[in-house]
């Protein structure tokens, strides 16, 4: 049986040589990148079975320590063969690229193949080793050779550096990248930290994008290497998978924000700076089509924009560090310290430089110097703008010198002219008290001569109604006292008492005695109608003229109100419609006459308003309205004339200003209304529009607080 076993054992060695194109890996104890010892089959269907690709013979040589595969959809299967020179029995396989949705290797266990299977697409605690890089269990005799196949399978381009090696090496490698990894997140975060620290102090916008694009950044590389997957989405799949493309779209969108702002582009490369939102949009796109699901087009699109925007911005660098401008050269080295370390990188995953510790971390080291250089130069640029200042305020400082010295040597002609300045305006004061004076009286006589005008033409109506009324109450009396007479005469005659009655009749008829009657009762009717709106007339002019106006006392708002009306009565020329809505309210204290004063500077306002907007057309409304509640009582006056705008609201209860043409106005009207109502410890509240009217509102205290006054 022992000869049945050694013959298989060695046929099988045979036709693994024979079918392998590859010299077998030979392990000797130190880990071995093994990518130039694998063949590798594309499947581009996907659905290959595992004996299919065993069958195979479509499998290619690798010619590159560490095999890069193409952006595709496909699965790969990677055939190699190991031999085991050294004692140790249980090996490990690591493949270093954690961004691998379907990582399966088949190892053979005599007759069969067992499966070992990891992916990014489950949670990282289901897997057997914690870390990142995907770690398969080798279990091989000495001296023995066997054939293994990995598939893979990413939705990104797979770099895949496949390290054969001990547990232990494997781990002291692990510790190695883990340790190298922490002082750059550490060296990132304390960037972050104290730029953010920076802009909190001095608000430049160039420090929080350069804190934004450090961190996403940083981000961007955590996430390629696996590590957020290992510590921030453990248990989050599917987000490890969005954010491998959304983390570097926000690193290149902060990028484009950080450079406009640091280098000026808008000012200093006008043309360039238009290439820089195009740039932003494509990353957007990038990160759109991640999140609809379009995985290939997204990693393609980031390519696309990372390639732009590394051309973009080292040629707006390398134009601005030629116009002088110092920062500029800072950042133009930390970008080519930054684009050396990716071409490093760029050319071990081409195997044109050796993997190696020294290789591996190119892209990372270049990203520390970037970084750092990067807040030298925002420092640097404080400096600048801080030697700037200090310049400025030297030259400030020689300028207000000087200035001085010109002020020592104008004090003494300006004390003298202070002086005869100060005697002219002593002089203008006392002319400006007597203006105001006679200002303040002529508003006075302007309002007396509005009060005899209102009150003149309002007596005149009933005055000539009795008038007109006299005459013609004369002759019907005349008349009445003649057939008095007439009647009598005919009475004392010797006439029988029938042909009395009947010759009685007929004068009676003959001088229309009933209709005379009935005109000398009209008559009378008329003249005491027009008697009565005289004294009513009076009245109101008593109440509006309110002769105690000094006196504090109680007063109907209502009452005043309806006298002021009766002043105001001619202003309206019949065209204006009036409507009074009075509320029940409660007599408030208050000076009575000084308040019917405001009443008819407001309305008076308003009809003028209707008037320019309606001229002698009807339309005009005045609507009139009092409520109250337990404290104040509310006096609303509102108008459909010519409305203000919001400049003229500011300026109304201003001394002086006024909008009415010359010599219809003092100005004076709205602004004793304001001092009256303040002193009221009341306010007045002004609503209007342009062309559709303005509302006044009175609000008066029930209680006049003499303290407050």
């Amino acid at each position: 049986m022992k000869r049945i076993y050694l013959v298989c054992a060695l046929l099988q060695i045979f036709f693994s040589l024979k079918t392998f194109s590859q010299a077998p890996v030979v392990f000797k104890g130190d880990n071995i990148v093994i990518g130039d010892h694998v063949a590798i089959l594309e499947d581009t269907s996907g659905r290959l079975s595992f004996q299919a690709v065993r069958a195979s013979s479509a499998f290619k040589p690798s010619t590159s320590q560490v095999p890069n595969l193409n952006l595709s959809n496909s699965n790969f299967w990677i055939r190699f063969s190991i031999k085991n020179e050294t004692v140790v029995n249980d090996l490990l396989l690591s493949v270093e690229y954690p961004t691998l949705s379907i990582c399966e290797l088949y190892s053979p266990d005599n007759s069969k193949y067992l499966v070992q299977s990891a992916s990014d697409t489950q949670p990282f605690n289901n897997r057997k080793y914690k870390h990142q890089n995907f770690l398969f269990d080798v279990h091989l005799q000495k001296d023995t050779v066997q054939t293994f196949y990995l598939k893979v399978h990413s939705s990104e381009e797979m770099v895949l550096p496949v390290i054969l090696g001990t547990p232990q090496k494997i781990a002291e490698a692990t510790i190695s990248e883990d340790l190298f990894w922490g002082a750059l997140i550490g060296l990132l975060l304390v960037m972050v930290l104290y730029n953010l620290f920076v802009y909190i102090s001095t608000k430049d916008t160039s420090y929080l994008y350069y804190v934004l694009y450090t961190a996403f950044i940083g981000l961007t590389q955590a996430t390629l290497s696996g590590y957020t997957y290992r510590y921030i989405f453990f248990n989050s799949p599917k987000l490890f998978s969005e954010v491998i493309i959304i983390f570097p779209g926000l690193a290149g969108i902060s990028a484009v924000l950080f450079v406009t702002a640091f280098l000026h582009t808008k000012e200093r490369t006008p043309r360039l700076h238009k290439v820089f939102p195009v740039i932003a949009v494509l990353y957007s796109l990038a990160i759109v089509l991640r999140l609809f699901g379009f995985d290939l087009a997204s990693y393609r699109m980031i390519d696309i924009s990372a390639l732009s925007i590394t051309i973009t911005i080292y040629a707006a660098a390398i134009i601005i560090s030629f116009q002088g401008y110092r920062p500029a050269k800072l950042f133009l080295l930390a970008w080519t310290i930054f684009l050396a370390g990716l071409i490093l990188f760029v050319l071990r995953n081409l195997g044109i430089l050796p993997y190696s510790n020294y290789t591996n971390y190119t892209m990372q080291v270049g990203t520390a110097f970037e970084v750092t250089l990067l807040s030298l130069a925002l420092a640097d640029r404080i400096n600048i703008l801080k030697r700037e200042k200090e310049a400025s305020q030297a030259e400030a400082l020689n300028i207000a010198k000087e200035n001085e010295r010109i002020i020592r040597e104008q004090n003494v002609m300006l004390e003298l002219k202070v002086t005869e300045r100060t005697h002219e305006l002593n002089e203008s004061l006392e002319d400006l008290k007597q203006t105001q004076s006679q200002l303040v009286e002529s508003e006075k006589m302007a309002s007396l001569g509005q009060l005899t005008a209102g009150i003149a033409h309002e007596i005149n109506n009933p005055i000539n109604f009795v008038t007109s009324n006299i005459n013609p109450l004369k002759r019907d009396i005349e008349m009445m006292m003649e057939a008095l007479t007439v009647i009598e005469d005919m009475g004392a005659s010797d006439l029988p008492k029938a042909e009395k009655q009947k010759k009685i009749q007929e004068y009676k008829e003959e001088l229309d005695f009933d209709y005379l009657t009935m005109e000398i009762k009209h008559l009378i009717k008329g003249i005491n109608e027009g008697a009565n709106r005289t004294a009513e007339i009076v009245k109101g002019l008593k109440i509006f003229s309110r002769l105690d106006e000094d006196d504090l006392k109680k007063a109907d708002m209502n009452e005043g109100l309806e006298s002021t009306m009766v002043i105001a009565n001619n202003l309206l020329n019949n065209k204006i419609r009036v409507i009074k809505q009075y509320g029940d309210l409660p007599a408030i204290e208050c000076y009575a006459g000084k308040l019917n004063q405001v009443f008819l500077n407001i309305i008076s306002n308003a009809i003028y308003a209707v008037h320019k907007r309606f001229g002698e057309n009807e339309g005009g409304l005045i609507t009139i309205t009092t409520t109250c509640n337990d404290e104040n009582v509310f006096i609303k006056i509102s108008d459909n004339g010519t409305g203000m705008d919001t400049e003229v609201q500011r300026k109304i209860f201003e001394p002086f200003f006024t909008t009415k043409d010359v010599g219809e106005g003092t100005g004076l009207g709205l602004s004793i209304a304001y001092n009256t109502i303040k002193k009221h410890n009341g306010q007045i509240i002004v609503n209007s529009a342009p062309g559709e009217g303005t509302e006044f509102i009175l609000e008066l205290p029930i209680i006049f607080n003499t303290k407050a006054a």
